[in-house]
């Protein structure tokens, strides 16, 4: 056999071992894809304790995938119904994300939902005050959601916008433009709306999301 023969074949071999993997990865993402919308669509009317409606969780799922996001961080994880949207998006861009929840009882129930879900290993779930863990967490992210106690949202977004990278996004629960006094949250909507190195649009559809991008490094 020549040596030229002997290099046709090894390079047939490495084509053809990249093309299984490639055809390996596609199966297990299909697999995934099927298992995690069988568990949303199971559990669509059993989602309480402050989950997000099922419209957010796609506006989270969709955010991700278009920005090729991979290092998130969720404040308030509840019982995992947003946290679940994050994990799928993130096992096709191959990130992972924290999520922060104080409640024992509400973390507890997510873990089983993520294991149920087949998400596991996307999320990092720490039983932790939020107030005390957020700051003290490195980063980077290139993308943060806070859904937890509304009169904190301020603090969450100071502790995080630092360690976001630029072209990152800050999502926030709740938050709207047109019903300003819901949760008392016009202040932190005018504090979104002044900062020049943010740009800021309300997603008014489901429960309400500010949407933040960031520009640059420091206001101008």
């Amino acid at each position: 056999m020549s040596m030229l023969m002997i290099v046709n074949l090894i390079i047939a071999g490495v084509l053809f071992g990249s093309v299984s993997l490639l055809h390996a990865r596609e199966n297990n993402q299909t697999a995934l894809d099927q298992k995690v919308r069988a568990f949303l669509h199971g559990h669509a009317g059993k989602w309480h304790e402050w989950n997000v409606p099922e419209i957010d969780g796609k506006l989270l799922y969709d955010i991700i995938i278009k920005n090729n996001y991979t290092r998130v961080l969720e404040i308030g994880t509840s019982t995992g119904r947003s946290t679940i949207w994050i994990a799928w998006a993130l096992s096709k861009t191959g990130g992972k994300v924290i999520t922060v929840e104080n409640d024992e009882s509400r973390y507890k129930a997510a873990l089983e939902n993520f294991e149920k879900a087949g998400v596991s290993r996307y999320i990092d779930a720490r039983l932790a005050d939020a107030h005390e863990l957020v700051p003290k967490l490195e980063g980077p992210f290139d993308f943060v959601f806070s859904d937890a106690d509304k009169d904190w949202y301020k603090n969450y977004f100071d502790a995080t916008a630092p360690k976001l990278v630029v072209g990152g996004c800050i999502a926030s629960h709740n938050v709207s433009d047109r019903k300003r006094d819901h949760f008392g949250l016009g202040g932190y909507v005018n504090y979104l709306k002044s900062l020049s190195n943010f740009e800021t649009t309300f997603n008014e559809d489901g429960a309400g999301v500010a949407v933040s991008y960031k520009r640059s490094e420091s206001v101008q």
